[in-house]
C-alpha cells in the first residue's frame, strides 16, 4: 500500500476508533500493518490519563462530585492514551442514555461510564446484565419502584425498545413479562440513600453513591412467557433470551455501523427505514452469532472491512468528537495545571448540542446531520478556529514547525496548503474548497510578502490562515 494511501486510511481509523491522531502519533501508527494496528487498538487494556488525585487537588468540587461531571470525563477524553476505550464508552452512553438531572448523584453516573469502559468491548449479554444492575440506570428508569405486587414497566419497555431490539420485535405482553422478571432488582437501602443524596454537608468527600441489591422477597417468581419462551424467569434469563434474538444482533450491528462507519437515520425510524448498507449489517450479524455476541470481534471485522475503509467522511462529527479531536491536535487542557479551560471546553460541546451526562431524553442524542443547525454550526466553526489558530498551544506550534521544515522559502501556495492538510489530518477537501483557500491565501501572501521574500515568519502566518480556513470548512465537520 502506498504510504500516502496507508496514512489516509490510518488517519480514518483513528478518527473513528478515537478522536483523530497527531502528526507524531500517525508516524508511530505507520509502523504497523493496518490489520495489526486494528488489533493493537482493540487489545490495548491499560489507559494512562490525567490521574484522579491530580484533578482532585486542583478541583475539589470534582472530588465531591458536585457538578462539572462532563469536565471530569473531559480530562479523560483529552488526555487518554487509549482513546478507543473512551470512544466505546461514548457509544454506550449515547445508547443507554442516563441523565444526571434526574439522578442528582453524579458519582453513580460516573460509575456507569466506568462500567462501559470495563464491559463495552465484551459480550453484549454481560453489558446488558451490568446495565440492568447499574444503580444509575435503576433510578433513571424507575426499576427501584418495580415491585412484584405493583410492576413498573419503564425499564422493561426501554430495554426492549431502545437498548436491545427496537420497535416491532416484541409485544406489549413481552414488556409486562420483562418487567415482572426485573422485580426485586433495586438499590440498597433506597429510602436512606435518596435522602442522603440530597445533602451537600458531606463535601468534600462527595455524596453517598448507590449500590445494587437483589431483593428475593420482592421478586415475582411466577411463570412468565417472554418472546415465545416460558419459564420461571428472572432478569438474567430475560437478558439471555434477548441476546439470542436476530433482532438484537441487527440492532447492535446497526448501532456499531452508525457510530463507526456512516450516519444512519435516527433510531426511532429504524423499524420502517432499512439500513444504509444491508450487506454490512448482515456481515456484522453473522459475526455477532459466530463469536458469542462479542463486541470486540464485531469491531475487528468492521474496522478491517471494505465498507469501513471506503466510508471516509460519511459521518458528521458529534460535538464531543469535534471539541476533543481539536484540542487533542492542539495539545490543550490535558493536565489539571491548565486551569478551568476543560470546563469551558466541555460546556462548548453542550452549547453545540451534546452535554455529556445530560442526554435530551432516554433516546439519547440524534446523530448525523441533526448535529448541525444554523446556531450550532457557528459555535462549531468558532471553537475550531479559535483553538486551531492559538499560537500558544503546543500542538499548533508543533504543526507550524513541521510545515516550516517541510517547505523552503520558494514554496508554492498549493504546496503550503498540502502540508497544512497533512499535519491537520491528513484531511480531504473538495476542489471547490481548495480553490477558495488558494484564492484567499494567494491574496494574503501577496499582501504580507510585499516583495520581501518568503521567510519562516511568513510561512507561519500563512499556515495559521490555512488552519483557520480548513477548520471552518464543511469537510472539517465530518470524519
Amino acid at each position: 500500500m502506498p504510504n500516502d494511501t496507508k496514512r489516509n486510511l490510518i488517519a480514518h481509523l483513528t478518527r473513528r476508533a478515537g478522536f483523530g491522531a497527531t502528526f507524531d502519533e500517525l508516524n508511530e501508527y505507520m509502523k504497523f500493518e493496518y490489520p495489526d494496528l486494528v488489533d493493537h487498538l482493540l487489545e490495548k487494556v491499560e489507559s494512562n490519563h490525567t490521574p484522579d488525585d491530580v484533578l482532585y487537588r486542583r478541583h475539589p468540587d470534582l472530588h465531591a462530585t458536585q457538578g462539572h461531571t462532563p469536565a471530569y470525563w473531559g480530562y479523560r477524553l483529552a488526555s487518554t492514551d487509549n482513546p478507543l476505550l473512551e470512544k466505546v464508552s461514548l457509544l454506550w452512553h449515547g445508547i443507554f442514555a442516563t441523565g444526571e438531572n434526574k439522578l442528582n448523584n453524579s458519582g453513580s453516573l460516573l460509575n456507569q461510564i466506568d462500567m462501559f469502559r470495563t464491559c463495552g468491548l465484551g459480550r453484549f449479554d454481560d453489558l446488558l446484565l451490568q446495565l440492568s444492575k447499574d444503580p444509575a440506570m435503576l433510578i433513571w428508569l424507575d426499576n427501584h419502584t418495580n415491585h412484584k405486587d405493583s410492576i413498573n414497566e419503564n425499564y422493561g419497555r426501554e430495554i426492549l425498545e431502545l437498548f436491545s431490539m427496537g420497535v416491532g420485535n416484541y409485544s406489549e405482553d413481552d414488556i409486562k413479562e420483562c418487567a415482572r422478571a426485573f422485580t426485586g432488582w433495586t438499590v440498597k437501602n433506597g429510602e436512606y440513600m435518596a435522602m442522603m443524596a440530597q445533602k451537600d454537608s458531606i463535601w468534600p468527600y462527595g455524596r453517598i453513591q448507590w449500590h445494587y441489591e437483589y431483593r428475593k422477597e420482592d421478586h415475582d417468581d411466577g411463570e412468565k412467557t417472554f418472546l415465545g419462551q416460558t419459564g420461571n424467569f428472572n432478569g438474567d434469563d430475560i437478558i439471555r433470551i434477548i441476546c439470542e434474538q436476530e433482532a438484537t444482533a441487527r440492532f447492535v450491528s446497526r448501532h456499531l455501523y452508525n457510530f463507526f462507519v456512516a450516519d444512519e437515520v435516527p433510531v426511532p425510524q429504524w423499524y420502517i427505514t432499512p439500513p444504509r448498507d444491508e450487506e454490512a449489517i448482515e456481515q456484522l450479524v453473522k459475526v455477532y452469532f459466530e463469536h458469542n455476541h462479542d463486541i470486540k470481534a464485531m469491531l475487528r471485522v468492521l474496522f478491517n472491512s471494505d465498507f469501513f475503509k471506503t466510508a471516509l467522511y460519511k459521518r458528521v462529527k458529534s460535538p464531543v468528537e469535534l471539541v476533543i479531536g481539536t484540542i487533542r491536535k492542539t495539545g490543550e487542557s490535558i493536565t489539571a495545571d491548565e486551569g478551568d479551560k476543560v470546563f469551558s471546553i466541555m460546556n462548548e460541546a453542550g452549547f453545540m448540542g451534546q452535554q455529556l451526562i445530560d442526554p435530551p431524553s432516554v433516546e439519547g442524542w440524534h446523530t448525523g446531520e441533526e448535529w448541525v443547525t444554523s446556531g450550532s454550526l457557528v459555535d462549531r466553526v468558532n471553537f475550531a478556529t479559535t483553538h486551531m489558530t492559538d499560537e500558544k498551544a503546543p500542538g499548533v506550534q508543533k504543526m507550524v514547525h513541521i510545515i516550516q521544515d517541510a517547505i523552503d522559502e520558494n514554496f508554492r501556495i498549493d504546496e503550503l496548503i498540502d502540508e497544512c492538510l497533512l499535519v491537520i489530518g491528513p484531511i480531504y477537501i473538495t476542489d471547490e474548497t481548495r480553490s477558495d483557500i488558494m484564492q484567499s491565501i494567494a491574496s494574503e501572501h501577496k499582501e504580507l510578502s510585499n516583495g520581501k521574500g518568503n521567510g519562516d515568519d511568513l510561512i507561519r502566518k500563512l499556515a495559521m490562515s490555512v488552519f483557520r480556513l480548513v477548520v471552518s470548512s464543511r469537510e472539517y465537520q465530518r470524519c
